[in-house]
């Protein structure tokens, strides 16, 4: 079983642009919708994604928190643009910029589209209780804000957030 432990943040400032040594455009969709995760009727997300020039399959378990289970497999990109075309909510588009700090790689995903203005950073950990240092650009910790998970991104984007929600003030 692949598990990944993951804590995401919100991002404040460009500090991070300096420091970015790879952008990869992405575009994915959802085969279910967060309605089905929340009532419980299905226990996993199945997304779709392209990244730059390749395609992936993805299964991650429903847990709040920065610990799921997670499987991902490659596809053809013929494949995943047709899975695509089926996807419920609408299309999470974003460019994900690489960036190493202190030992560790941070993924910043800028989104665009109807998720434009929201920037989010996510490090993936060896272990739980695994340390590392925040960069100055890293704002306020969101793992444990669905919200911000990216299958409620397609089923209610960024930019239908009331003003509370974008300042966090809405739980």
């Amino acid at each position: 079983m692949a598990l990944e432990i993951e804590r995401k943040f919100l991002v404040t400032g460009d500090g991070w642009r300096a420091a970015a040594r790879e952008v990869v455009p992405m575009a994915q969709g959802y085969i279910n919708d967060q309605k089905a995760m929340d009532e419980g009727a299905m226990k996993a997300s199945v997304r779709v994604r392209i990244a730059g020039e390749e395609a992936f399959l993805n299964l991650k378990s429903r847990e709040l928190g920065h610990t799921r289970q997670e499987f991902d497999y490659a596809i053809p990109v013929s494949d995943a643009r047709a899975l695509l075309a089926l996807c419920v909510g609408g299309l999470v588009d974003k460019r994900r910029h690489y960036v190493q700090h202190e030992g560790h790689l941070w993924e910043v995903d800028e989104f665009l589209g109807d998720n434009a203005g929201l920037v989010v950073a996510e490090i993936e950990l060896a272990s739980a209780d695994e340390t590392f240092t925040r960069p100055e650009w890293i704002g306020a910790e969101v793992t444990d804000s669905s919200r911000y998970y990216n299958l409620a991104l397609a089923t209610r984007p960024y930019g239908q957030w009331t003003a509370d929600e974008r300042a966090g003030l809405v739980a």
